[in-house]
């Protein structure tokens, strides 16, 4: 797989802190990769996905997209990337099939094609029985799916996700991560964060060790496992970030 990010010597400092949030983070994401981004609370996590989807920018250093294809800046290839945030990112007052209207309206995608990508996706995600519904009135696990389906409604390239499990029932991770992997077997490159080590071990194929704005490690899982010792992605984190308490 050729590379599709590649993060140089990135820094962040922000406004009145005593610290660096990163420190010169340098490292490629795999075209076609599921590569996770792990560490303790603090370590810079949030931070480095906020300036590889282009909310916040780093203090120095800069980020290359495409490289092996033609070598661009964010701001040239944004509708190719969808982003997943942990906070819910629709309008509540809103039914799912008016939110993904506006959200793709936003892409640029022709309404016909719009209405037929929303109806696809909406049944895939088992929402296609409450298309028209208030969003607020759904149970946690179908904001979840909203929020996923928002992030991917224009087919992105380069898909990122922060913590898109967090707090669903069974069914609904199950039905959100079954989803990812067809979305990756189609080409999808997904960057995933999360706090579910076992979730964590079980999709990603790349892993992205950090704390405290330090990059820690960077492999295959398998090497990584291999090289420590380890036979989980949570033997292998408390080995390398420690088992004291993170505020």
């Amino acid at each position: 797989m050729s590379g599709i990010i590649e993060i140089n010597n990135i820094s962040k400092l922000y406004p009145g802190a005593e610290r660096n949030s990163l420190n010169d983070v340098s490292f490629e994401i795999r075209k076609g990769s599921k590569t996770g981004i792990f560490g303790p609370n603090g370590a810079g996590k949030t931070t480095l996905i906020s300036i590889l989807c282009g909310i916040i920018k780093q203090s120095q250093g800069h980020v290359t997209y495409f490289k092996n294809e033609s070598p661009t800046l964010l701001k040239d290839i944004l509708p190719k990337i969808g982003y997943v945030p942990q906070d819910f990112s629709f309008f509540p007052e809103l039914s799912p099939y008016q939110n993904l209207m506006y959200f793709g309206a936003l892409y640029g995608i022709a309404k016909n094609e719009l209405k037929d990508k929303i109806n696809l996706l909406l049944d895939v995600l088992g929402l296609s029985h409450v298309i028209h519904k208030k969003v607020g009135k759904f149970s946690g696990g179908m904001k979840r799916r909203v929020n996923l389906a928002i992030g991917i409604i224009n087919n992105p390239d380069i898909l990122f996700l922060d913590e898109p499990t967090v707090g669903v029932d069974v069914q609904s991770k199950n039905a959100i991560m079954t989803y990812l992997e067809e979305l990756n077997s189609t080409g999808t490159t997904i960057i995933y964060t999360s706090h579910h080590m076992n979730e964590g071990q079980n999709f990603c194929n790349e892993i992205v060790l950090i704390d405290q704005g330090n990059l820690i490690a960077i492999d295959q899982l398998n090497s990584l496992l291999s090289k420590y010792n380890e036979s989980s992605l949570e033997s292998l984190f408390l080995k390398l970030t420690g088992i004291a308490y993170r505020d």
